[in-house]
């Protein structure tokens, strides 16, 4: 079985290119795509698809957005008119209340835009590495090496890296993984999770990469079975 190597990353990334263009983008891809890569718009949808599917994030974000576009516009609204609006997400009162916090720090300290800034971006309510680091490369074409639950376990599951904990993963993408892979690699294997590297059972017979992934953590009935 060939190692998980600088020179096979190259051959994955040409692999996942390709397979992925078979699929629907991740719900933010999807926002980013249609709404000129508008930075609110790719924070406030990233933020509702924490804990959630990508259908019920997509209905929320349409309901919302029908409503509001702009920090100064949703800041317009309720809160129960945003709860109604984005039910049922994950958390979404939570999520509700983070977000009329996040537009109203935006319009006193930032002049109603999304700063650019991994740091200023991290000071706003409710937003983690993932959703900065996904704003900054889906909204700003900037870098930004976006883990979450699916880059963390793929990035595992490959060889690639050994880390329990998806923030330890982004640090540790960041000391091997190439900088011209860095705002892809978010989009690739999120969206090549979600259908093929799967949580459980993994579609490993159909997967295109077998041969360059190490298989950690799936189940030897999987992992040893002959391919065809």
């Amino acid at each position: 079985m060939a190692k998980f190597n600088s020179e096979n990353l190259d051959k994955v990334i040409k692999i996942l290119r390709r397979e992925v263009r078979k699929y629907r983008p991740p719900v933010v891809s999807f926002v980013a795509d249609h709404t000129k890569n508008d930075p609110f718009l790719i924070l406030i949808s990233c933020l509702l698809s924490l804990r959630t599917q990508d259908k019920t994030t997509e209905k929320a974000t349409k309901k919302l957005f029908q409503l509001a576009k702009t920090p100064q516009e949703m800041l317009k609204l309720s809160l129960k008119e945003i709860e109604k609006a984005i039910y049922p997400v994950g958390f979404y009162r939570v999520k509700a209340g983070n977000i009329k916090r996040i537009c109203a720090t935006l319009v006193d300290k930032f002049f109603g835009k999304v700063p650019d800034d991994l740091d200023k971006l991290l000071s706003l309510p409710g937003v983690g590495r993932k959703t900065a680091n996904l704003v900054l490369t889906e909204g700003f074409n900037k870098l930004g090496v976006c883990v979450d639950t699916h880059v963390h376990r793929i990035s595992n599951r490959w060889g690639m890296v050994e880390t329990k904990t998806p923030e330890q993963t982004e640090f540790a993408l960041r000391e091997i993984l190439p900088r011209r892979y860095w705002k892809e690699f978010n989009y690739l294997l999120v969206t090549y999770g979600q259908n093929i590297c799967k949580p459980i059972n993994p579609r490993c017979l159909q997967c295109k990469i077998y041969w360059f992934c190490a298989k950690r953590g799936v189940n030897k009935s999987w992992k040893f079975r002959k391919r065809r």
